[in-house]
């Protein structure tokens, strides 16, 4: 094995470990400087989008976001717990990679949200749509305000 791959496979476990760390504790990871990343715990105008209100149970709107990612054809859930996710989006054309984290606070009945692009900085907007338009098929199914 090239010092690469280790480097690499030791990366990676570090980064998975992180993600479950932040679950735990209830907060998703903070969005960079750039543009391209929206989250419900952002303290900023710019990066700042509202956490999924919960109106019915919280298992039932767990559920259906978990629906809702698995059943888009370009999403995939890569880790999950009882009471959060990482999944991954990737782009039509460029193929790119986004990353969404959903934390579940039946507490303030709350799904917390964040979408954010792994490169470059501008996203014309594609992170704050994607969060929007779960939103709008949760609301469907009446299982968020």
């Amino acid at each position: 094995m090239t010092f690469k791959t280790i480097f690499y496979i030791i990366f990676m476990a570090l980064s998975t470990m992180n993600q479950a760390n932040s679950a735990s504790e209830k907060k998703l990871p903070p969005c960079r400087d750039s543009p391209n990343c929206v989250s419900s715990q952002a303290e900023d105008n710019k990066h700042f989008i509202e956490p999924f209100k919960i109106s019915g149970g919280p298992d039932a709107a767990w559920k259906a976001l978990k629906r809702a990612i698995d059943n888009h054809s370009r999403m995939v859930i890569t880790h999950e717990s009882a009471d959060s996710l990482h999944a991954e989006a990737t782009s039509l054309v460029f193929g790119f990679v986004d990353d969404i984290n959903a934390i579940l606070d039946p507490d303030t009945n709350l799904i917390h949200i964040r979408s954010a692009s792994r490169t470059g900085h501008s996203d014309f907007g594609v992170n704050r749509k994607r969060i929007e338009a779960l939103r709008s098929q949760l609301q469907k199914e009446h299982v968020i305000d």
